[in-house]
């Protein structure tokens, strides 16, 4: 059984599998912060008692909170349960529910009016380039897919000046959409630029 959840945005998402993929139970909640205190709930709910063997953590880019909390959830219920985990990377699982056979692009807003930004096979969910963090008027020279998903959607279409725009969020239930290869990442956060906060001068 593989556990997948995400907080790496406004989204609280998680979903539970079976051996052959199918999913037996999924949620997916708008809380915007908070995810610390509703995460383990959510999960005890969609467990309802069963335990899972993997556990795929969502590892960002996005939030730097929210990241954080579901690396260490992750981590910790892992050693409670042997069971394995891996990091699944969030703009993937963005762009796993497009429902496009095109090009998509999945955007998330970062800090400083910045974006972090990514374009997929529609179909495949497989990259066709780099992991972007730039202002939306810098990444809109190098993002032409026409659909772009998630929160810095509206922002890049806007200073591209064509193409369509999605507001989404990260949903576990794609989890296995996913390719291999981005949901058996390190499970460490992908902060994509450094934390504003900085360490104390001794």
């Amino acid at each position: 059984m593989i556990l997948a959840f995400d907080t790496s945005s406004s989204a609280c998402t998680a979903a539970v599998f079976d051996g052959d993929g199918n999913c037996l139970s999924s949620s997916d909640e708008i809380i915007g912060r908070g995810h610390s205190e509703r995460l383990v709930p959510l999960l005890e709910q969609l467990l309802d008692g069963r335990r899972p063997d993997h556990i795929l953590v969502g590892i960002g880019p996005g939030s730097f909170t929210g990241i954080r909390v579901g690396v260490a959830a992750a981590h910790g219920l892992a050693i409670g349960w042997n069971a394995s985990v891996s990091g699944i990377s969030s703009l993937a699982l963005i762009a796993a529910g497009s429902g496009s056979d095109g090009a998509v692009a999945a955007a998330v807003l970062g800090g400083h009016g910045e974006i972090f930004i990514q374009q997929f096979d529609g179909a495949t969910s497989e990259p066709i380039g780099a992991l972007i963090n730039s202002s939306p008027a810098d990444a809109a020279h190098s993002i032409s897919a026409p659909l772009v998903l998630g929160s810095g959607a509206a922002a890049l279409v806007a200073a591209r000046g064509s193409g369509k725009a999605r507001e989404a969020w990260p949903s576990a239930r794609h989890a296995l959409l996913v390719p291999e290869a981005l949901r058996s990442l390190d499970p460490r956060p992908l902060y994509a630029r450094a934390p504003d906060a900085k360490a104390a001068a001794a």
